[in-house]
């Protein structure tokens, strides 16, 4: 997208936002003034400002108003939902925190109720000056995109979906590659590409035909940069890729990446590093500091053996480390061979089968987490021998591995916790493993750590 297009676009969808807000906010002010009591206007100002400062502050968190938001109308609805909720919520905990008593809950109710009314008619507005503009068909780009195939189509189907300034002028091809209707029309051959751009006034050319496919494309690329009229190439990856992944550059070489791992990134590295320390810590200090203590007696007068579980299992990258686990099961002193607990397992104790019902058990791995070995939120790390296992049977078992094990994680939060005891289940497990790995984001570990806490005090089918 044009870049000064997407900062008038984010300069006007920002002040529409705001100035609904605002507008709405002093016409309640005015229908509810004689409701007022003299003198405390200064806190429906104060509050006025609050809200402002909450809406900006939420569409950041979302991202509500960036380039890949603003260029998808579905995208972009769905941020503003969840930024409203944020929103809303904000406005809320004002009220609540702040014990305000002298702003009119009805007040409240109205502005906040408005706003989503407004916010509202802002997207409909939005897609439909969009709409209107892409039928008028001022200051769009137009398209031609040589080769007709699966590729090509995709491709047009992606730019019809993208509210950019961009139009489709139709394909260029060899007759004899066209098999089926085209959506767009059949403007010639490769050869008179040129001449097609002359004659439509296109300014952007995509070839779904790469240079060593047809070396004219070669000639094209140099004669369309001597013309003046931009020249992209897109690639069929689908024999590498078959979902978003990521390309970067070693020198001039390309290097694709099969899947986008957040995490490989040095700032969100260090991000979650920060928040596994900082958590864990708050957690060591202010519950491990006496509940541990209280725990090990428990377990002690239970049940024979040593207070702790430690085994070893599969980290990061696949090196092996020792995990910490209070001890839940029955101490034999001949460790019998690997087997995963069920719901009626009777080597189970009495307390240990209480710490694994409210997920107490998994304290001690706040210890592996300050050590490096573990994080707060991930996959959780399996047993050698269930890695053993399932990794020649489950399709990217292994991918798990490039993350560092969590304490709790996307996969547990979802109710797939407990006994793997087929390869479905496992499957699963898995799947959400890898889709932690590639949507990871600092407010995602956050929504991790409450929905485990909600769990939890909820009580799971599968916590045993």
């Amino acid at each position: 997208m044009d870049k000064k297009l997407l900062l008038l676009m984010q300069l006007v969808l920002v002040g529409l936002d705001l100035l609904f807000l605002n507008a709405i906010f002093c016409s309640a002010c005015y229908y509810f003034q004689a409701q007022f009591v003299k003198g405390l206007y200064f806190y429906y100002a104060v509050f006025m400002l609050y809200l402002n400062i909450a809406w900006l502050c939420t569409a950041l968190v979302v991202n509500q108003y960036n380039e890949k938001s603003i260029s998808s109308f579905e995208g972009f609805a769905k941020r503003s939902v969840r930024a409203y909720v944020y929103f809303l919520l904000l406005g809320v905990m004002y009220l609540f925190f702040s014990k305000q008593v002298y702003i009119s809950r009805l007040f409240t109710i109205v502005v906040l109720l408005s706003f989503a009314l407004a916010l509202l008619f802002n997207r409909f507005l939005y897609i439909f000056f969009f709409s209107h503009s892409r039928r008028i068909g001022n200051n769009l780009n137009k398209v031609v995109i040589v080769g007709y195939n699966d590729v090509s189509k995709k491709l047009a189907s992606y730019l019809e979906m993208d509210l950019s300034s961009k139009s489709i002028v139709g394909f260029c091809e060899s007759l004899e590659n066209i098999k089926e209707l085209s959506h767009y029309p059949i403007l010639g051959n490769i050869e008179d590409v040129l001449a097609v751009c002359e004659e439509y006034g296109v300014s952007e050319i995509y070839s779904t035909i790469a240079p060593q496919q047809n070396p004219e494309i070669s000639r094209l690329i140099h004669d369309a940069d001597f013309n003046c009229i931009r020249f992209k190439v897109v690639p069929d990856l689908g024999y590498f890729m078959s979902r978003p992944g990521q390309i970067d550059y070693l020198n001039d070489l390309p290097v694709i990446s099969l899947r986008s791992e957040p995490l490989e990134d040095v700032g969100n590295k260090i991000k979650k590093r920060i928040f596994d320390i900082a958590f864990s810590s708050l957690v060591t200090i202010f519950l491990m500091s006496w509940l541990f203590p209280l725990i090990a007696i428990l377990i002690k007068l239970s049940s024979k053996g040593p207070v702790l579980f430690i085994q070893k299992r599969s980290g990061r990258n696949n090196k092996v480390f020792n995990v910490l686990k209070f001890r839940t099961l029955r101490h034999e002193k001949e460790e019998p061979g690997f087997q995963q607990v069920s719901k009626h397992d009777s080597r189970v104790f009495a307390v240990g089968r209480f710490l694994r019902k409210t997920s107490l058990d998994e304290l001690p791995q706040f210890f592996n987490v300050l050590a490096g070995q573990m994080s707060v939120c991930g996959p959780r790390p399996h047993p050698i021998p269930l890695n053993d296992a399932y990794k020649s049977i489950v399709d990217n078992f292994m991918v798990r591995q490039f993350l560092k094990p969590g304490i709790t994680g996307w996969a547990q939060v979802n109710g797939l916790r407990g006994e793997t005891e087929n390869r479905l289940k496992m499957a699963r497990r898995v799947e959400a493993d890898l889709w932690y790995l590639e949507n990871w984001s600092f407010w995602l570990d956050v929504k991790i750590v409450f929905l485990t806490v909600f769990n939890v005090i909820k009580g799971e089918e599968n916590a045993f």
